[in-house]
């Protein structure tokens, strides 16, 4: 017979792992968590089934019962801010000590290359990396990562802005938080979700994806894709191993090897996958307490600008579902100015008006930064990355802080009349003055009754701008900036850029 001792460690190593599973924080709540304030903040984990989790943080004492797959919930008082750090304790049969924790305010900072791109490749990265001085500025950013199913934990952790962490903070999320950091005079946190190259529906959920008849276009050319993929793969294997055997010749030569590696075709586990950027990287974070959402994406939406205002409207309501605290603040980034497959096309100015049509929903704002001092004609990443976020966080301050004082963007598009042999455009609002920043105001055309664009020449006069062209009599229609790299330079006296617009519908 086996003794006692024996049989019992026999059993113990025989019994579900989830019977012993230690009191575990979701992947969020860690040293130096920033967390916010003036929101009920929900503090969630894993545990044994029916253990009591008790969570104590700043006074307040919160306890529950593990559920029988483990998960444990409980939602703390909304709380103050506050720059001194504490602990938060979260006891079942075991006790973990979260050190460092402050309270202000979160912001989810999502998309694709463009927000993810870090300080060190910026503009003043060498500048930076000498004044990021910011112990309560934090970013944790969440590892790159495909899933089929809801994700409950993700890799990554919280740190502050120092000499020796800023490089890989991204750019743009950094920017911002050093703006509402500086205003506010509160921690700020950063939980950086992001991935380059990825396309709007794969941060939607399935049900985000189902919501909407129109979407079944997207599963139904990912299916495709599929399909398609044993294919593309092997003509990429081959296509690939003549590259090596060419680099490997040339290197023998001595010679310097310059061709691009071939690009791998999508395929399974890719980040293109629908819903696979929303299982894998933004489940993890529900339902965090946060004050809204800042999201810099588009550029691989460009040439389905018909498809992006529904899937993006859906997105951010999705989103907002989701987390379960109302309509949050969302604010994005338009697309910049960039050359694309021809500078003169349009399907990245129609992209951007798929953008600005998101403005209906509500609590949403939008940074304009087609001008000359954010694009960058030939690079699809803009390296003045700072100012991108200086311009988010004007929309934060203003409309997610109420400082109306502020300006939040340059005047927008108002109305177009005909005037003789020009169109008159008027602006919103009326008290910002519009000026150009070139020499000469370029970047409109006008069109008849033909509706053919022709290039024309403008004017600003009495703040508004007086557009005409020899090529048109009767002028019907006005667009600005319509174009993927417009030579657009209007602007408002504070430097901030007039959106490009089209007072045509055709």
């Amino acid at each position: 017979m086996i003794p006692t001792p024996r049989r019992l460690i026999l059993a113990l190593l025989a019994a579900p792992a989830a019977l012993f599973a230690a009191v575990t924080p979701a992947s969020l709540f860690q040293n130096s968590a920033v967390l916010q304030r003036g929101k009920p903040v929900p503090v969630w984990g894993t545990a044994t089934a029916g253990e009591k989790v008790t969570v104590v943080f700043a006074d307040q004492t919160k306890s529950t019962i593990a559920a029988a797959d483990g998960r444990w919930s409980v939602t703390l008082d909304p709380l103050v801010a506050s720059a001194t750090p504490a602990s938060l304790t979260i006891a079942g049969e075991n006790t973990v000590t979260l050190s460092d924790i402050v309270v202000g305010e979160v912001w989810l900072a999502s998309g694709q290359s463009n927000m993810e791109w870090v300080v060190k490749n910026t503009h003043d990265a060498d500048l930076e990396q000498r004044t990021a001085r910011f112990p309560l500025i934090r970013e944790v950013k969440v590892k790159r990562t495909t899933a089929n199913e809801p994700a409950s934990t993700f890799e990554g952790q919280w740190r502050a802005a120092s000499p020796a962490t800023i490089s890989e903070f991204s750019a743009v999320a950094y920017a911002f938080a050093r703006e509402l950091h500086l205003a506010l005079d509160v921690p700020v946190g950063v939980i950086n979700s992001t991935w380059g190259g990825t396309p709007v529906e794969a941060w939607m959920s399935p049900a985000m994806l189902a919501s909407n008849s129109a979407f079944a276009v997207v599963g139904e050319r990912w299916a495709k894709t599929l399909a398609d993929y044993p294919a593309k793969k092997a003509a990429h294997d081959a296509e690939l191993a003549a590259w090596q055997a060419a680099k490997t010749a040339a290197e023998a030569r001595g010679e310097k090897f310059t061709t691009a590696q071939p690009r791998a075709p999508q395929g399974p586990g890719s980040p293109h996958t629908p819903a696979s950027l929303y299982h894998g990287m933004i489940a993890p974070l529900l339902p965090y307490s946060l004050r809204g959402a800042i999201w810099y994406q588009g550029e691989s939406n460009a040439g389905r600008a018909a498809e992006y205002h529904a899937l993006f409207s859906t997105m951010i309501q999705g989103w907002r579902t989701d987390f379960a605290q109302g309509d949050f603040p969302f604010f994005w980034t338009q697309l910049a100015s960039f050359k694309a497959t021809n500078p003169d096309a349009a399907e990245w100015a129609a992209l951007r008006e798929a953008q600005t049509k998101t403005l209906a929903l509500p609590a949403t704002g939008q940074a304009v930064i087609v001008d000359s001092a954010v694009s960058d004609f030939g690079d699809i990443h803009p390296r003045a990355k700072l100012p991108v976020g200086r311009r988010l966080a004007r929309l934060a301050l203003n409309r997610a802080y109420g400082d109306s004082s502020l300006a939040d963007s340059g005047p927008v598009f108002a109305a177009a009349t005909p005037e003789g042999a020009s169109m008159r455009v008027t602006f919103s609002p009326t008290d910002r003055k519009v000026r150009h920043a070139a020499r000469d105001l370029t970047g409109f055309e006008v069109a008849g009754e033909d509706r053919v664009f022709r290039p024309a020449q403008a004017r600003i006069d009495n703040n508004s701008v007086l557009v005409s062209s020899p090529e048109v009599a009767a002028p019907v229609a006005v667009r600005y900036a319509w174009r993927n790299a417009p030579d657009a330079g209007l602007q408002d006296d504070l430097g901030l850029p007039v959106p490009p617009f089209r007072s045509d519908a055709w």
